[in-house]
């Protein structure tokens, strides 16, 4: 608890605010299947009703309730985002330490391979991947975008791999006989951790994005209740021009803090772990005055002098002008 609570006090106040939010739909994620008021899938008579007490976010066209498709869709979105993180970040720290470690034809080679793979549109290879793949839940969405979404973060954990893999303890471990592998565990990714989790947060946010942006065009599987699944289906339906305002602003505002949480998070593991970004946001107080680094540089107000203050001045800067105006003096 104790190491909790200081890690906790040494987290910015964005990162706070990130897993916070993140928290509440983390929270929302676990219990809300269990507390659901109805079956997501179950259809009523009541169609297209506004929030009411027997259905706290209204239903849909269909009579279904919006708050048990909710609570199931951001349970299975999340998900979604946890796993395409999980495999990508992997793939992407396998690829970049390798790549810096062993350098010539392997860093070549594993290079080329992740500019061919950030060449690629993203989004078109995805509609087109995803249409090969018959529909069974999720996993053909998890696959293919593990698979598209490696090669940014392979290319940032390379570039920090490489400055490390030239510093005096890695070149101690090889002199000593260390095999490779325990180099690259016990010396190089210890040293690139918070890079890593800056990159993972960066995934399980394109992840999210991206598929509910395929399930809003009807390329993922809309058989199941994801956040992207209830925008299709309310924007199949005509819910704005029907103005069935609750059925596709509660998905969407989940949908946006959900990124916003990931973005404060990820803000501030980079503040955390960048020391410059840190000093950035530390002040210092001059003169009652609150200055921080990016300000210029202060120019305060002479003090008020007394009359023995004035005095002493003015003599000293008499003496002064009388040594450099001084024939043939210098000082």
């Amino acid at each position: 608890m104790k190491a909790l609570a200081s890690l906790w006090g040494r987290l910015p106040g964005t990162a706070r605010a990130g897993v916070v939010l993140l928290g509440l739909f983390v929270l929302a994620a676990i219990i809300g299947p269990q507390v659901i008021p109805y079956d997501p899938n179950a259809v009523t008579p009541l169609t297209l009703k506004p929030p009411s007490a027997a259905h706290l976010l209204g239903t849909t066209q269909t009579g279904q309730d919006v708050l048990s498709q909710l609570l199931v869709g951001i349970r299975l979105t999340l998900e979604l985002g946890l796993y395409v993180g999980v495999l990508a970040t992997a793939l992407s720290v396998l690829v970049g330490v390798t790549a810096a470690f062993l350098g010539g034809v392997w860093d070549d080679f594993l290079s080329l391979l992740c500019n061919v793979f950030l060449v690629i549109p993203a989004l078109p290879l995805l509609i087109v991947m995803l249409g090969y793949f018959p529909q069974k839940g999720q996993l053909p969405s998890i696959l293919v975008l593990s698979i598209l979404g490696w090669a940014w973060g392979a290319r940032v954990v390379r570039a920090q791999a490489l400055t490390i893999r030239n510093r005096d303890f890695v070149a101690a471990s090889r002199e000593t006989g260390e095999r490779g592998w325990r180099i690259i565990l016990f010396e190089i990714i210890p040293n690139i951790v918070s890079l890593i989790a800056a990159s993972f947060v960066n995934t399980v946010l394109y992840a999210i994005g991206a598929s509910v942006a395929l399930a809003f065009i009807g390329v993922a599987d809309v058989s199941s209740w994801s956040l992207g699944t209830i925008l299709y289906w309310s924007q199949s339906a005509n819910s704005l021009q029907l103005g069935a305002w609750w059925w596709f602003v509660p998905p969407g505002l989940a949908v946006a803090l959900i990124g916003t949480g990931l973005v404060l998070l990820n803000t501030g593991i980079d503040e955390l772990s960048n020391p410059r970004l840190r000093d950035a946001r530390s002040s210092t107080k001059i003169a009652g005055s609150r200055i921080w680094p990016t300000d210029p540089t202060p120019v305060l107000g002479m003090p008020k002098l007394t009359t023995r203050g004035r005095l002493a001045t003015l003599v000293h800067s008499f003496s002064r002008s009388s040594l450099l105006d001084a024939p043939g003096g210098e000082f």
